[in-house]
């Protein structure tokens, strides 16, 4: 059972208070609720401008965006507050943290909103963009195409300016002359291919490995040559099997680390 939810927009009363907006997600009923709405949350919160008010709606006004239980938000919101995003006021409300460290642990749980909230937050750099040959590790993932839409990103840490992890997009054409490079300074690929180029994404394999920095990703993320270091693939479909994105990341070793939840149920 799935729950499409809009958006959340403030109404007259609060417009004065704050104007954060949480995206729209589907609820899996099949993962734990709580985790679902706490990566959506951390995306919003990391994809925000600097700008924009740091004060959330109340608990009750989220649990009814999200069509969760006030217990489910609380919940939620208590996993953002143990990684340091928002803090807690008792009759003030809840806030983002403005100087909360983005770098996280790669944390998969087969949620798209947390590979959305994964890559959100940090200052992005596009490198380059633009069609290249399909790469010979990917000629499966594209069968029938001799190039792709192919996008470089380095994504650096808020506060100290140091680089974190380095991103290539392999992206099927179609959806490339859809996309608008700008957008993926703010937000993650996978976000801008859902929400706003509309691909029907249906599932996100990831696999990630542990590897030694060659010449290139030592260079762009500043560490020293073979060097340890996260490398991360995550293949996107659609509804019908087609691969529409391959994301490569190289993730600096000492800014993230690698966990895996297993829901029992």
């Amino acid at each position: 059972m799935t729950r499409v939810l809009r958006p959340l927009l403030p109404n007259g009363t609060d417009i004065s208070v704050t104007s954060f907006a949480p995206d729209s997600i589907v609820l899996n009923r099949k993962l734990p609720l709580w985790y679902q709405v706490s990566q959506s949350l951390r995306a919003s919160i990391l994809g925000r401008s600097p700008a924009d008010p740091l004060r959330l709606p109340t608990e009750e006004r989220l649990a009814e965006h999200y069509g969760v239980s006030v217990l489910t938000m609380r919940q939620a919101l208590k996993e953002l507050e143990d990684e340091g995003l928002i803090s807690r006021h008792r009759r003030r409300g809840t806030f983002i943290e403005p100087d909360a460290r983005r770098g996280a642990p790669v944390r998969l749980l087969g949620s798209v909103d947390a590979i959305v909230a994964q890559q959100s937050g940090m200052t992005t750099k596009l490198l380059s963009h633009g069609p290249a040959p399909v790469p010979g590790g990917l000629v499966d993932c594209f069968p029938g195409l001799t190039e792709v839409a192919t996008y470089h990103r380095l994504r650096s840490d808020e506060q100290t300016g140091e680089p974190t992890n380095h991103a290539v997009n392999h992206v099927r054409p179609e959806l490339a002359a859809r996309i608008d490079p700008d957008d993926l300074l703010r937000w993650p690929m996978t976000k801008v291919l859902r929400d706003l180029v509309k691909a029907d994404i249906s599932r996100i394999t990831d696999t990630v490995e542990a590897r030694l920095a060659d010449p290139e990703t030592a260079r762009l993320l500043q560490v020293p040559l073979l060097s340890p270091i996260l490398h991360y693939t995550g293949v996107t479909y659609d509804t019908a099997g087609q691969v529409l994105d391959v994301a490569v990341i190289h993730y600096r070793g000492d800014r993230f680390s690698f966990t895996v939840t297993l829901d029992a149920t």
